[in-house]
């Protein structure tokens, strides 16, 4: 802390003990006769909460703090407790600003932020994780950055836009809003990558190593990991770590006793709390180390649903108590990440505040930040600073148009064995298939009538140009095709259709945009949203907006394409995540993740 934030807390606290001492100086805000929800005790009892500037004084019988110019805020028969914190989280998978997903999220209690900016990461490398840091900086809720360590995932299975490695650390851990490494995915199939790639263990341990020694955090990575590989992935992040792909029950079990922070995800397309917190309800484990978190979540969601309150809700709705719950997005990550100063109703601690109207529907009715009353009835009351995003973040496709010979899959003769990705909705695990396809005039055809359609994944930073080529099952497309520059975590462009036609129409409009999503059908764009922002965020349009054109993109794959899986783009995205067992497809090919390696998508 530099001296004159030094010197300007030591007289805010001054200001509190006055307050709380003299007879002179009263509270600026008084909650007055609220259900106070106490995490330190994991309790329910009536107290007022009195606030001074930015920090509340005082839990308890405040009637000798309120003088002539206090305001008090009756809130008899509602619950007061802190501000919610989403753990982790991408904007860019909402494609949208840091401003306007605040501009959804606060409404609904969410006071902190911890974003990982890997997309912008791999897309753009430090100058994108910066310019995100720099809009940070000026919003009225707290967001803090934990950057990439490593871009791409898995070097030589996949082509980011910039390859961040340790000579970049210092230089981004020590950025303002920086406070740590984000998901450590490099490591995330440790046996594979030790035996494939030991440099990229060395790099990983080296910046690990240094941000620990600056104080910074490091977030884990570790689906589907036990015994030594999960330990020598917890070793890798420094000995504290978190893990937010956490799927079942005994991983849950077995990262809690390892000391692991357990980020339980419940996104948009990623559920899996309902799974991980049978390890608390079943095995009554202590659940001090469980966090819940979201992880990606899209504008539709957050702006319909709710926000942190949604996710506390569906975990009461599990069994678990609402204060133990209300733990989990409070006291509990504050623990993890060191945020001393909030997470906890005490004296001494920022007034983040969401007042809630009851416990079982978790309806947010009012939002304090740092003392003021930043949104009521679901609404916010203030003004959001805007940020303009420099123009070296954007023109991001750097790619000439492809052809449908470039997507192509050929083999010889009338029939083929082709290997097919399974998509498994509401998860980024997924499965591996194989179905016989007719090939017509060399060409492997997509079986439509039976749901076996062409993937493609499209390098778009003119490094390479590679395309990687295989067969998916899951999204149900009767006719056309849709592409997007959204694909984690390198983000080159996924295409997924009925027929090469509309699947090279739909990329090429994503080129000829500079990124973003588009809709074919009988060759033909139907519709589309522009993503200047390294193609994966918009600052064109608000987040309503931005809501309501996803959701008409969404219907027209349902509705014209007749696609069967919901979120249909984010569906598509996840499954480029070379990390995430079982298949997967890069711009490299179709990557068999278990065993670090690219498959043809036609079997010999």
């Amino acid at each position: 802390m530099s001296d004159a934030l030094n010197i300007k807390q030591s007289m805010e606290y001054r200001e509190l003990i006055d307050v709380l001492m003299s007879d002179k100086d009263y509270a600026d805000v008084v909650l007055y006769g609220g259900n106070v929800i106490n995490v330190l005790t994991r309790e329910v009892y009536t107290a007022d909460v009195a606030i001074k500037g930015k920090y509340i004084a005082l839990v308890g019988d405040s009637e000798n703090l309120i003088g002539d110019d206090t305001l008090v805020v009756d809130v008899q028969g509602k619950y007061i407790s802190p501000g919610f914190m989403d753990s982790h989280m991408h904007f860019e998978s909402s494609m949208l600003t840091i401003t306007e997903f605040s501009r959804l999220s606060i409404p609904s209690g969410t006071t902190t932020l911890i974003a990982d900016p890997h997309e912008i990461g791999n897309a753009l490398g430090p100058v994108g994780m910066k310019a995100m840091a720099d809009e940070a900086s000026i919003v009225p809720n707290h967001v803090s950055l934990v950057v990439p360590a490593l871009t791409p995932d898995c070097p030589g299975l996949e082509t980011a836009g910039y390859d961040v490695t340790s000579k970049d650390m210092e230089d981004l851990l020590n950025y303002d809003n920086v406070i740590g490494i984000g998901e450590l995915q490099g490591f995330s199939n440790a046996k594979h990558v030790y035996r494939n790639t030991p440099e990229v263990v060395t790099d990983l341990v080296a910046s690990t190593s240094y941000a620990k020694s600056i104080g910074k955090v490091v977030d884990g990575n570790a689906p589907e990991l036990f015994g030594n590989e999960l330990a020598a992935h917890i070793v890798s992040t420094g000995g504290r770590c978190s893990c937010h792909e956490t799927t079942s029950k005994d991983e849950c079990i077995e990262k809690l006793r390892q000391g692991v922070y357990v980020f339980m995800r419940e996104g948009s397309t990623q559920r899996n709390m309902a799974e991980c917190i049978k390890a608390v309800t079943e095995e009554n484990l202590d659940s001090r180390r469980c966090i819940l978190a979201t992880d990606d979540m899209v504008a539709e969601d957050l702006e319909n649903l709710g926000h942190m309150n949604e996710i506390v809700k569906r975990t009461i709705n599990e069994g678990v108590d609402p204060v133990e719950a209300i733990q989990m997005v409070t006291i509990n990550p504050a623990t993890y990440f060191g945020f001393d100063d909030r997470g906890v109703l005490a004296a001494g601690k920022l007034a983040d505040i969401a007042i809630i109207d009851d416990l079982k529907n978790m309806d947010v009715e009012a939002v304090f930040l740092e003392g003021k009353l930043v949104a009521s009835q679901g609404d916010l009351t203030i003004d959001l600073p805007s940020y303009t995003y420099p123009e070296e973040v954007k023109n991001s496709v750097k790619r000439d148009p492809i052809t449908e010979d470039d997507l192509s899959i050929k083999a010889s003769g009338n029939e083929a064995l082709v290997r097919c990705i399974e998509l498994i909705p509401d998860q980024n695990l997924s499965g591996s298939l194989e179905f016989n396809l007719k090939v017509n005039q060399g060409i492997v055809r997509p079986d439509v009538e039976n749901d076996v359609l062409q993937i493609a994944c499209v390098e778009r930073y003119g490094r390479g140009g590679g395309i990687g080529k295989a067969f998916v099952k899951g999204f149900g497309l009767k006719k056309g095709a849709f592409a997007e520059s959204v694909a984690h975590d390198t983000h080159n462009i996924m295409v997924v259709g009925t027929n090469l036609r509309d699947m090279k129409e739909a990329v090429n409009k994503v080129i000829e945009m500079g990124g973003g999503l588009a809709v074919c059908e009988n060759g033909r764009v139907i519709e589309e949203m522009r993503l200047p922002v390294g193609g994966l965020i918009t600052d064109e349009i608000t987040g309503s907006e931005v809501s309501k054109k996803v959701s008409d993109l969404e219907r027209v794959v349902t509705e014209k394409l007749n696609g069967t899986v919901h979120a249909p783009f984010m569906h598509l995205s996840f499954l480029a995540l070379s990390t995430s067992p079982k298949w997967k497809i890069t711009d490299k090919g179709l990557i068999d993740v278990n065993n670090f390696k690219i498959l043809p998508p036609v079997k010999e």
